[in-house]
């Protein structure tokens, strides 16, 4: 009995100890993990809340075919926004992958060769978006030029 009562608390705490350790193991294992879409979602929010703006030039718009995921799932085909912007003295080129944002951004509407808007994380600029959820960065058109009647103003 003496035993018993000398360690009994050392054994109480290295039961309860190993049960708190089983049950974070556990959890870490059948945790719900998010998708690939919900990660992307998040990180769209938050260049959209809080990344800076630059000026961007949009390239190209095309459609490539993702291999699929596994072998019932088909092949899907992602629609792509090619744009480039410059910060610091440093050009970047980047890709968004806009096949999930139809209901914001109508790709039949895009025009390459027109000027964006990109947001970007400002300790790691190659982290870019040009269109999310509650911001887009695309313009409709050209910016209207004002043309005077008199080429010399001053006169």
């Amino acid at each position: 009995m003496n035993l018993l009562n000398e360690h009994g608390w050392e054994i109480a705490i290295s039961v309860f100890g190993l049960a708190a350790l089983t049950v974070l193991a556990l959890w870490f294992v059948f945790r719900r993990r998010p998708t690939a879409e919900e990660l992307e979602r998040a990180r769209r929010l938050f260049l959209a809340q809080s990344g800076r703006l630059v000026d961007g030039m949009l390239l190209d718009i095309y459609e490539i075919e993702s291999p699929p995921r596994s072998k019932k799932e088909p092949a899907q085909t992602l629609t792509m926004l090619l744009y480039s912007y410059h910060i610091g003295g440093v050009d970047y080129e980047c890709s968004q992958d806009i096949t999930g944002m139809s209901g914001i951004v109508d790709a039949s509407q895009v025009r390459a060769g027109f000027p964006c808007s990109a947001r970007y994380q400002p300790g790691n600029p190659q982290n870019s978006i040009v269109v999310a959820e509650e911001w887009s960065g695309l313009r409709m058109g050209l910016p209207a030029q004002h043309v005077y009647d008199n080429p010399d103003p001053s006169t």
